[in-house]
């Protein structure tokens, strides 16, 4: 039998997927999650997750007959496309991707527009895309609040309790909160506990995601067309206390899969097996990307995000010192670094 690989690319690495070409719904025969190393590029990560894929099927005896890997950027695919020489492999824009699991799924709406919120290691992005015709009406990025910023300020705030651990310890935590309401943290040299509950996770991230949910109504006013769902995907988007706020905040059909993560890369592996073949599959737009610095009133959104970057700030904020914050340096203290805003990627 033959196999396709789905691989998704993101800032902080890459996730793959390996399934039979005639069952790319069913679960998959393998995967991996290959981390981005601090120095290393994101390419990198993606051909390491094909390596390792490849060497899975080697053992099986089977043969891959089709590769497709997802990127955000433009930038991104050509470092792919590069990368990758002479082997065969089909690069899609994100979107596209998402867009077909869903529909696969039958969780898309036939009619109207949805909006994609990826909510990744590295920020925000957002997608408003037209469901009958595929076409992206506007795209947008921030890096307010993501998953990193939210490894950050769990840290932080272990750190306030005494309980000093690294980056990974905090990031498995992070992701037991998605499921566990209680969790206790205890530091592996001072044997000090702390307990954290979901409550407490989630009143660190509020004012991340109530800027998100401005940010997504700036988008629909900038766009002028209510969208008629919204997609929750990314990593972060399995925290129940996220999901219930956002859900309350903006008022909207949420659609979501048990594993949003992988939303990305499922759908790289049903590209993969009809379009075997391709080099580049790109999302459809209907005219220029909508930015804050493009959009016509892009005062009124300048000021948007400086009111949100105040309000982050005060409750904690992205905690970008305490991704640096490591034993060896003393890195304790209760004062909270700062907050960092980057406009939305320019697309190709």
């Amino acid at each position: 039998m033959v196999l396709v690989l789905g691989v998704s690319a993101g800032a902080g690495g890459a996730r793959a997927m390996l399934t039979h070409s005639d069952q790319p719904h069913l679960p998959p025969i393998d995967r991996c999650k290959v981390l981005r190393r601090r120095s290393g590029s994101m390419e990198e990560a993606v051909f390491e997750a094909i390596r390792l894929m490849r060497k899975s099927a080697a053992k099986r005896d089977e043969f891959i007959t089709g590769i497709a890997v997802t990127t955000r950027s433009s930038s991104h695919a050509e470092a792919v496309r590069t990368t990758a020489g002479r082997n065969r492999l089909t690069v899609i824009d994100e979107p596209v991707a998402q867009l077909r699991y869903l529909r696969f799924t039958g969780r898309l709406p036939t009619e109207g527009s949805v909006l994609l919120y990826d909510l990744g290691a590295s920020g925000l992005t957002l997608t408003q895309i037209d469901c009958r015709t595929d076409a992206v009406l506007a795209s947008k990025r921030s890096t307010v609040l993501g998953g990193d910023g939210h490894d950050a300020l769990l840290r932080w705030l272990l750190t306030r309790g005494g309980v000093t651990v690294d980056l990974n310890t905090t990031r498995r935590s992070k992701e037991a909160l998605a499921s566990e309401r209680v969790l206790t943290v205890c530091d592996p040299i001072s044997g000090q506990r702390a307990v954290i509950t979901r409550s407490d996770f989630a009143d660190l991230v509020e004012a991340g995601i109530h800027h998100s949910a401005s940010f997504v109504r700036h988008m629909v006013e900038e766009t002028g067309i209510h969208p008629d769902g919204m997609a929750l995907l990314g990593g972060c988007t399995r925290n129940k206390s996220i999901r219930d706020e956002l859900e309350q905040q903006l008022e909207l059909p949420m659609i979501y899969d048990p594993e949003p993560e992988f939303v990305s890369t499922r759908g790289a592996v049903l590209l993969a097996a009809e379009r075997p073949s391709a080099r580049r599959v790109r999302s459809v737009r209907t005219g220029p990307i909508v930015t804050p610095s493009e959009s016509n009133d892009g005062p009124v959104s300048r000021k948007k995000l400086v009111a949100a970057v105040a309000v982050t700030a005060t409750l904690g904020g992205t905690i970008v010192g305490a991704l640096a914050m490591d034993r060896d340096t003393g890195g304790h203290g209760d004062s909270k670094p700062s907050v960092e805003v980057v406009g939305p990627p320019k697309h190709g």
